[in-house]
């Protein structure tokens, strides 16, 4: 739990997929909020948190089997209002004297659907309905269905498989939906959300300016005269970070520019040129790539590639860290995704995606305990807490670029030709996107290069080289995203400039992998 002072809404995670996206739609709304795992929310840890609303999110399992989840009895008694979602409402009407029954081809919906009023007379309702369609379009996913709503209960809303779509005890503030709001497939989902803030009372005082402000009192408390090494990739959340914890501490901060041989065309020169043009931190530019790459030489396992990676990370942070004298803590721009995929937060139950190099801690070895001032945001925020910190917006605006590097963008083997190739690949094809004036459109673009080689045939001669697949995506968090709609012009002129102009590329293909299924990195 945090040492955030703001009111503070609890989501409690039944282990739905998307429970980080109500916490999304939470922060857009400048509501503070956490997500806890069911198991670690007992009476003790609501009696402390003391929540101004809860929401329950919604879960893969099934109210009827013994030991499903379930929040604590403690919740219903707070006098706070509750948001149940999907299996939040399920095990909200099982909890107060209502049924829930096993899904049957009639009542089982997934995907769109469209939810009618019963009765619109509540202010959870307020800017729904209002078209002329009299329906709205929702996201169901479930197969179990409330069959018999709890006292004192009423229905306000009703879709094709869901009698109780939207129910309400108006009396204790207690709201229950059938779907998912948060999805961006229920259009006015936010609306929602805004209602039920409104009606729980809160302010909207959580702002990067706020954060800014106690994040470094929570700096200062934790370092206190100690010093700080900082890894620095040169992407913007490790930036941000640095600068946050830099005005903290001041000359506390040491930080490590780890040039592991896998970042993009001039990047080491560029991060090296910011940071000490523009601010005055003391920074170590650590060229290791030949300690990098030669640990990678041969391995083409992704999850493998990860790990070496991150456990060279560490042994170069504790070669640097020996470094600098009184060196206690290590500092990382960790975000709220990254410990979403690695691990189910707070030791949830959703299901591991990959890991991340920067997540899961320090070996004891190490000695170093861990500063991770943006562990809670999510990468908008993190933009606008650099912003609020006058970081250049140029900088600000970049796609994000992961840990790992190059390595995840070249499937199969590495190898420092492979490299070279991508490198000037992806700097085209990021000229043409700026060139285009596509660049702030785009969540992330960049190359994969294909662990294959095609025949093509140029200049009357045939060739043998390597494919390549462009990637770009729209996104808002990284939780899900959709490939980019460029025209066919866009893409022929690119795919032309590349052969053209990067030996060794004679094919070009573009991802049209949407996440789910795919992840935005190809490893």
């Amino acid at each position: 739990m945090s040492d955030i002072s703001h009111d503070r809404l609890l989501i409690i995670d039944f282990g739905s997929q998307v429970t980080q996206l109500i916490a999304r739609r939470l922060r857009e709304l400048n509501v503070y909020c956490e997500i806890h795992p069911y198991q670690n929310v007992t009476d003790a840890f609501l009696a402390e948190f003391a929540p101004k609303a809860i929401i329950f999110s919604g879960g893969p399992d099934s109210v009827m089997r013994d030991g499903s989840p379930r929040p604590p009895q403690s919740a219903y008694t707070m006098g706070v209002p509750i948001l149940g979602i999907c299996y939040g409402q399920q095990v909200m009407m099982h909890d107060l004297g209502g049924k829930v029954e096993a899904g049957e081809h009639a009542t089982a919906e997934f995907g769109r659907a469209y939810v009618t009023p019963s009765d619109t007379r509540i202010d959870m309702l307020n800017g729904w309905f209002l078209d002329g369609s009299g329906r709205e379009q929702v996201w169901m996913s479930h197969g179990d269905h409330v069959s018999e709503i709890a006292p004192g209960f009423e229905v306000f809303g009703t879709s094709p498989g869901a009698p109780f779509a939207i129910t309400a005890d108006t009396t204790r503030n207690f709201y229950a939906v059938q779907f998912h709001p948060e999805v961006h497939h229920t259009p006015n989902g936010k609306t929602l959300y805004e209602n039920f803030v409104r009606l729980a009372g809160f302010t909207g005082d959580w702002t990067m300016g706020a954060y800014r402000e106690e994040a470094i009192r929570l700096i200062r408390e934790q370092v206190g005269d100690k010093q700080v090494i900082c890894g620095l990739s040169g992407g913007v959340d490790s930036s941000v970070a640095a600068v946050l914890i830099h005005e903290a501490i001041g000359d506390q901060l040491t930080c490590v520019f780890v040039d592991h041989g896998l970042l993009r065309k001039n990047e080491a020169e560029e991060v090296v040129s910011m940071f000490r043009d523009n601010y005055n931190i003391p920074l170590i530019h650590a060229d290791e790539a030949d300690l990098f790459l030669g640990e990678l030489e041969g391995v083409s396992d992704p999850e493998s590639k990860r790990k070496i990676i991150g456990k060279l990370f560490i042994d170069v942070f504790q070669k640097y860290a020996d470094q600098v004298e009184g060196a206690e803590f290590l500092a990382q721009g960790t975000l709220y995704p990254d410990v979403i995929e690695s691990v189910s937060f707070s030791g949830g139950p959703s299901v591991t995606i990959k890991s991340h190099h920067n997540v899961g801690g320090l070996p004891e070895k190490m000695g170093l305990k861990l500063v991770e001032p943006l562990r809670e945001l999510f990468k908008d925020e993190v933009r606008a807490l650099g912003q609020e910190l006058g970081l250049p917006a140029s900088f600000i605006g970049r796609h994000p670029f992961p840990g790992p590097g190059l390595a995840i963008r070249c499937p199969g083997e590495i190898t420092r030709e492979k490299l070279a190739i991508l490198r000037e690949a992806d700097a085209v094809y990021i000229d043409q996107i700026r060139k285009h004036g596509l660049y702030d459109e785009i969540w992330q673009a960049f190359v994969a290069i294909l662990p294959v080689r095609t025949v093509g045939v140029m200049g009357d001669g045939r060739t043998y080289d390597f494919a390549c697949a462009l990637r770009a995506v729209t996104s808002v968090d990284g939780m899900t995203a959709d490939y980019y709609p460029f025209s066919h012009e866009f893409l022929g002129e690119t795919a032309t400039r590349i052969i053209n102009e990067v030996r060794g590329i004679n094919r070009v293909t573009y991802d049209v992998t949407s996440k789910p299924p795919g992840t935005i990195e190809w490893e």
